[in-house]
């Protein structure tokens, strides 16, 4: 597994972390993480009925998505959570820990990448670094850099 850190580093990208208890669920990164400036994502990781396509949906935290439009800016006629086992095949990662970040760890880039655009324009986002103890804080230029530098297609999207 590739390290944020490292990555980020790399990559000249400026970051502020912020460690904290850790988080499953954005109701508790709200609790326990109120002091993080900036919008937290909420972090989706998808896939069709069939198990052919898997996507990573990122939007606000405070948003909800309606699985079922979203299959239709897919053009699916479902979209599920993918398992705990395709998250860790997929993206290397644990329950609670899903990141833009885990596409480190997509070396067959088979994961589709879309972004809600309220989220992506927001001025600073946070991610977790692949584990839930942590907040990664980006300006939307270390944001949008960060993107390229993972080398995913980005699809912005509007999620209602």
């Amino acid at each position: 597994m590739k390290d944020v850190e490292e990555f980020l580093k790399e990559n000249e990208i400026e970051y502020v972390l912020h460690e904290h208890p850790p988080v499953y669920t954005c109701e508790e990164a709200e609790k326990l993480c109120s002091n993080v400036p900036g919008a937290a994502s909420k972090n989706l990781f998808l896939r069709d009925d069939k198990k052919r396509r898997y996507f990573l949906v990122i939007l606000d935290s405070k948003k909800r998505v309606d699985l079922k439009a979203l299959a239709k800016v897919f053009g699916l006629k479902r979209l599920s959570f993918a398992s705990d086992d395709d998250l860790k095949k997929k993206l290397g990662l644990d329950p609670g820990a899903v990141s833009i970040f885990g596409l480190l760890n997509d070396e067959d880039n088979g994961v589709e990448l879309y972004i809600d655009l309220d989220f992506y324009e927001e001025p600073v986002v946070n991610f977790h670094p692949n584990r839930n103890t942590a907040s990664v804080e980006l300006s939307n230029e270390m944001f949008r850099k960060a993107l390229k530098a993972l080398g995913h297609e980005v699809n912005v999207v509007e999620i209602e």
